[in-house]
């Protein structure tokens, strides 16, 4: 089930498999393309670089396979490569800047215009993506006529299910990542390393320091590059994380191909 790049998301709805006169004669009213994007970064002594891109192949992979066969819902290649402002310096991290990163979502979606798609998904699972994707989304709108959209992995997550142990703040390489990363590569993990390093940041919903909102760089909150406890992680936990989170996925995607941006008017 969590074979990597194997299932309907790589086969049956990925876009690229297709031949031009297949693209070409796709039904684009409804079409929802989707448009992954991850990080490569560092995530502590213990993780992968490749962890957030990791994720989302992981979570799409599960996802589409909830899907029907005949699902207007087309998968583009991942951009494994995200903006990782906040961990440059640390080994092993490759960042974007915005002004890379914009110019390529927006010849990307460019692209997809001039094919007759009319709606674009960012699925999105790095936490340092968010604020420029949000504001791409409107840019792209205004200058290509697309809707987009940015589903964020969070969104997706099971109340039920996601329940920390750490409830304090898991919001990089604790608990959640790693049980994610040991559910589809176990091997790629040294829980012989794995960290316990809670960020001392206030509580004060005025300076909002567990958010962007405060211009926080790792460094500046964490040694081991952390933020959360990895000793709590197992496979288990995150097998049930990617199975839940595929299935709400599933079922936003097909929320999206249906709706329609007219409805939104009185």
């Amino acid at each position: 089930m969590f074979t990597r790049n194997i299932g309907k998301a790589w086969d049956t709805h990925f876009l690229p498999r297709l031949s031009r006169k297949q693209v070409a004669e796709l039904d684009k009213e409804d079409a929802v393309v989707v448009l992954p994007i991850g990080a490569v970064e560092q995530h502590g002594p213990h993780l992968p670089t490749y962890t957030d891109t990791l994720i989302n192949e992981s979570f799409l992979t599960c996802g589409f396979e909830a899907l029907p066969d005949d699902a207007p819902v087309w998968l583009l290649p991942p951009l494994p490569y995200g903006k990782s402002t906040e961990h440059l310096g640390h080994p092993g991290t490759i960042s974007l800047s915005a002004s890379t990163l914009m110019a390529v979502l927006m010849d990307i979606a460019k692209s997809l215009q001039l094919s007759g798609f009319r709606k674009l998904v960012f699925y999105n699972t790095h936490g340092g993506n968010v604020d420029l994707l949000n504001m791409m989304g409107r840019d792209i709108r205004k200058e290509t006529g697309l809707i987009v959209y940015q589903l964020h992995v969070n969104a997706t997550a099971d109340p039920e299910v996601l329940q920390y142990r750490e409830p304090t703040l898991d919001i990089h390489g604790g608990e959640v990542e790693t049980s994610l990363v040991l559910a589809v590569r176990k091997h790629w993990v040294a829980m012989n390393e794995a960290p316990d390093e809670i960020p001392n940041l206030p509580t004060s919903p005025l300076l909002q320091f567990r958010s962007k909102a405060f211009a926080w760089v790792m460094s500046d909150i964490s040694e081991s590059g952390i933020a959360g406890n990895a000793r709590l992680a197992d496979a288990e936990y995150g097998e049930l994380l990617l199975r839940r989170g595929g299935l709400a996925m599933a079922a936003a995607l097909l929320e999206l191909a249906s709706f329609d941006m007219g409805s939104l008017k009185k």
